[in-house]
């Protein structure tokens, strides 16, 4: 696979990171779409694995909504495509030799359309009995709502998440980020590196069940617990939140119940907002017992300067707090550039899995395919014949990039 994705900016003065691929030989075929699974599938190829990403012959649906496109190229760089029409006389036979290929397999489809489609773990077990097939769902296989539709929103909701607001005052909002696809990913890759470890000692399969609602809950009950039962309520600080400036930009404030962050808070704001002396917040216990005015009183005072005054003053005196930036601003950040992990892959900005080992990097290979641009080199792969792909080709089983598949 050519290298094609350069660092942003040198991790060091000494250049980019030596990569770190630990996942080297292992085979992934990933049938999943939108984000949670492929993200599992991205993870897993910027630690070394061989990811193939089997796709309608038209492409997946990331690829026909240009809200999502992000997602394309995010969760599907490293991997080579091969678009087939699974529902067709003919596909078996592909399956059955990607089977024979993989370590792993990852779908995420409603329960039951994988068998539909000869993709479940029963099937790809029957041809490979050392396969791990890991199965990414919205409730899971089991219980009365496996077969219930939903997105991230949904699994938010039925886990609890939408008890908490994240902030002093207001109703709960969703995160502009998708939580629990987010949350389901990283459970699905432990999932299958655990399995693997397993299946090595073993030299057994398993079909892996990782739900989305699941993997909220299990969040909720790391911060919350899992018995509040209605106001609930979850910022315990008036002081760490969210507040807008003069300028319209937005600075998070991170003081909590440390007193000595709270005295040098106290001492840049005095001046702005002399109530901030008041004995009622001497206390944490004061300051969350008189919150709602003590938070009235902080909004109302950072509108009255711009952002960058603000920070000067935080910054000077070693308070926690950050302007909220875009996207766009925080990778050209010292900070991200010093870290290594953004790299620019052909004009998109990406994240490479963000750990380093004995100062190696996972590394992002190349950006996402086109779909079915490794069709014909996949099924020759695969053990195929020349004639024999022509043919598969010809009966629209599979297509390339030429014949029917989309571009990124």
């Amino acid at each position: 696979m050519t290298d094609t994705a350069a660092p942003a900016a040198p991790a060091s003065q000494s250049g980019p990171a030596p990569a770190w691929q630990p996942l080297a030989g292992v085979r992934v075929v990933d049938f999943s779409a939108l984000l949670p699974g492929p993200l599992a599938g991205a993870i897993l190829a910027d630690l070394g694995a061989e990811v193939i990403k089997v796709e309608p012959l038209a492409g997946e649906g990331v690829r026909h909504r240009e809200v999502l496109a992000p997602i394309l190229h995010a969760a599907n760089r490293s991997k080579t495509s091969l678009a087939i029409d699974l529902k067709r006389d003919g596909a078996a036979k592909v399956v059955e030799q990607l089977a024979r290929w993989g370590d792993i397999a990852l779908e995420s489809f409603r329960p039951g359309v994988a068998a539909r489609l000869g993709i479940d773990h029963a099937s790809l077990s029957a041809v490979n009995p050392q396969i791990i097939s890991c199965s990414v769902s919205g409730y899971g296989q089991n219980g009365p709502w496996r077969d219930a539709p939903g997105h991230d929103l949904n699994f938010l909701a039925a886990g609890g998440a939408f008890a908490f607001s994240g902030h002093w005052t207001g109703r709960p909002r969703r995160s502009g980020l998708p939580v629990a696809d987010l949350l389901g990913a990283g459970n699905a890759t432990i999932a299958i590196l655990a399995a693997l470890n397993e299946c090595r000692s073993t030299g057994r399969g398993m079909m892996l069940d990782v739900a989305l609602m699941d993997a909220v809950l299990f969040g909720v009950s790391m911060r919350h617990g899992l018995d509040g039962d209605g106001g609930t309520g979850d910022s315990p600080y008036p002081t760490n939140d969210l507040f807008a400036t003069a300028d319209g930009r937005e600075i998070a404030l991170g003081v909590g119940t440390e007193e000595h962050l709270w005295q040098r808070f106290r001492t840049v704001m005095e001046a702005d907002m002399p109530m901030i002396l008041e004995g009622r917040f001497d206390t944490d216990a004061g300051r969350r017992a008189h919150g709602d005015a003590l938070f009235a009183a902080l909004s109302e005072t950072f509108l009255r300067r711009d952002a960058a005054d603000w920070m000067a003053r935080f910054e000077a005196a070693g308070v926690p707090a950050n302007l909220c930036l875009f996207p766009a601003e925080a990778v050209v950040s010292d900070h991200v550039r010093a870290r290594g992990f953004v790299r620019d892959v052909a004009g998109h900005h990406l994240s490479a899995f963000p750990a380093s080992a004995d100062g190696r990097q996972p590394q992002i290979r190349a950006p996402a395919p086109e779909a079915g641009a490794g069709t014909r080199e996949i099924l020759a792969t695969l053990g195929f014949a020349p004639a024999a792909v022509e043919a598969l080709l010809r009966d629209a089983v599979v297509a390339d990039s030429q014949t029917g598949g989309a571009k990124p």
